[in-house]
């Protein structure tokens, strides 16, 4: 079986490729440019806790060394503090924040190590043919080349060339934010803690007013962003300078304190979503088939989650044979996804960023504003919480034995410590994204108990049993607590950490079909149905 090609040598398209390594699927990398990347403090990305692990996961790396996992966050308003929120130390649900440049490099010293992926640097995709066996595509180079695939996957950016071939539309907003960016070492009331302004006294009154944010780095370093007025005025190295210099002033109550400036840009904002995901044997994923980011949201989050969802759905095509339905589901559910994020990041703009009117003098109106940024910053509320697939062709219909839990179907799973099958103790997300379903058992007290004394008592044996039995390999996983479930039900769980549904029990038939339907098997039945009714 030939490798899936994977265009794009950025944090998507290398995260994809050990993502696929670690289900024994080998890839191809084909990067344009020189296999490293510049340096660029001014360029970096926020992480919010399922991503982070992910990329733990792959790389074996504790991203924290390398970033900073925020302190806590502030919000305020002209000189008013607006909210205060505390991360304990090592919370895993504290944003993190790291330049993209060491982000990269960790992906690939993780992919050098691996015998699955090959990295092609200095091979620009010019052309791609498919047919029913496989994908061949031509890089240009040193010297032209031509690649055999099973399938392959565009993570080559906002202009990706992959979706031109396949002639895919790009609709959306261009420009709806701009910012100005600049990385400078210096000293800040708030050590650690990352910070919105909205309308800093300094600045004059009206749409230039703006807002400022500020999010700190290793070694003292920050990045702060400055929104922009509309228009395309240009940023002159002077304005920029006078913006820091202001602002440090401003912050600090007196003279502008020392700094040493890094690294400056405009970072402009667009949204944009591509028609269709996929083109047969050919996928779309991160800035090639979406671009968002308004808000404090980072599309990098949902490029790494198009990754993490494709990747376990092509590990069974490439091993099994083709599958359709499985196949469907990743654009089915990511764009769903995204378009969302995108319908609430359009819909909450025009009032978050207007000047003047009644809406401002409404009580309450501020801390309703700053609440609607403090989501979308944090990772949280329709702006930045991680997406669900409540209406996904994947999800089990008629479950007698069903129950609710906190998590909603379709939702990601909350990380609990759970004991694996050789009597280890591990997290949830530790067993994630090896291609396997999680079954969760809720057995409260066994972590006091050595594994061979209730590996063979009570419920165990047989939902063992149903586990060996399930359409698709399964994990048998035992925790302790669970939020919202009660004792003895099972959680379904699949490798990309969201949850199929939760049972009330051993019940070896919602079980299997609960599994049959979140690798696509159900899906394909009905579709059968339909075509011989036809």
């Amino acid at each position: 079986m030939d490798p899936v090609i994977i265009v794009g040598a950025g944090p998507v398209g290398l995260t994809l490729a050990l993502a696929l390594a670690r289900q024994e699927v080998p890839s191809v990398v084909l990067d344009e440019g020189p296999g490293k990347d510049e340096p660029r403090p001014a360029r970096t990305v926020v992480l919010r806790e399922d991503t982070a692990a992910l990329l733990e996961r792959l790389t074996g790396m504790a991203l924290g060394e390398y970033g900073v996992r925020w302190a806590g966050w502030r919000s305020l308003r002209r000189r008013q503090v607006m909210s205060e929120i505390d991360f304990a130390e090592a919370d895993p649900a504290a944003p993190l924040h790291i330049a993209q440049h060491v982000l990269t490099a960790a992906l690939r010293a993780a992919v050098a190590d691996e015998p699955l992926v090959k990295t092609a640097v200095d091979s620009r995709l010019d052309a791609i043919e498919q047919d029913r066996s496989g994908v061949t595509a031509h890089s240009r180079g040193p010297k032209g080349t031509w690649w055999r695939g099973s399938y392959l996957v565009g993570c080559d950016g906002p202009r990706s060339t992959v979706r031109k071939l396949q002639d895919i539309r790009f609709p959306g907003r261009t420009a709806v934010e701009r910012h100005a960016v600049a990385a400078l070492r210096t000293e800040l009331p708030w050590e650690g803690q990352a910070l919105l302004h909205r309308m800093p006294p300094w600045r004059q009154s009206g749409p230039s007013a703006g807002e400022v944010t500020a999010r700190p780095l290793p070694d003292g370093v920050w990045r702060l962003d400055w929104l922009l007025p509309p228009g395309k005025d240009l940023v002159t190295p002077e304005i920029l300078v006078a913006r820091i210099r202001e602002t440090l002033a401003g912050w600090t109550e007196g003279s502008t304190p020392p700094y040493d400036l890094l690294d400056t840009g405009v970072h402009t904002v667009h949204h944009r979503l591509a028609r269709r995901w996929r083109a047969g044997r050919v996928f779309l994923a991160g800035d090639a088939a979406h671009l968002l980011g308004a808000l404090g949201t980072q599309g990098l989050d949902e490029g790494l989650r198009d990754a993490d969802n494709l990747a376990w759905k092509l590990a069974p095509a490439w091993h099994h044979g083709h599958h359709e339905a499985l196949l469907d589901s990743y654009q089915t559910e990511r764009r769903a996804v995204v378009a969302a994020r995108l319908r609430a990041a359009d819909q909450v703009l025009p009032v978050l960023r207007g000047s003047g009117g009644l809406r401002h003098m409404v009580p309450g109106a501020a801390r309703g504003h700053d609440a609607l940024l403090t989501d979308g910053h944090l990772g949280r509320g329709p702006l930045g919480a991680p997406g669900a697939y409540a209406g996904s062709p994947l999800a089990p219909r008629h479950l007698e034995g069903e129950i609710p839990v906190e998590t909603a179907p379709g939702a990601p799973v909350t990380d609990v410590r759970v004991t694996a099958e050789d009597g280890s103790f591990v997290r949830l997300r530790d067993r994630l994204g090896r291609g396997a379903l999680l079954a969760v058992l809720i057995a409260p007290g066994t972590g006091v108990w050595d594994r061979k004394h209730w590996v063979s008592a009570g419920v165990m044996p047989r939902l063992a049993a149903a586990v060996t039995a399930l359409p698709h390999p399964a994990e048998l996983l035992v925790a302790e607590e669970y939020p919202g479930a009660p004792a003895h039900s099972v959680l379904l769980v699949r490798p990309d950490g969201h949850l199929v549904t939760a049972l009330s029990g051993v019940r070896p038939a919602d079980l299997y079909a609960a599994a049959e339907a979140a690798v696509g098997g159900a899906v394909k039945e009905e579709a059968q149905a339909a075509s011989s009714a036809r």
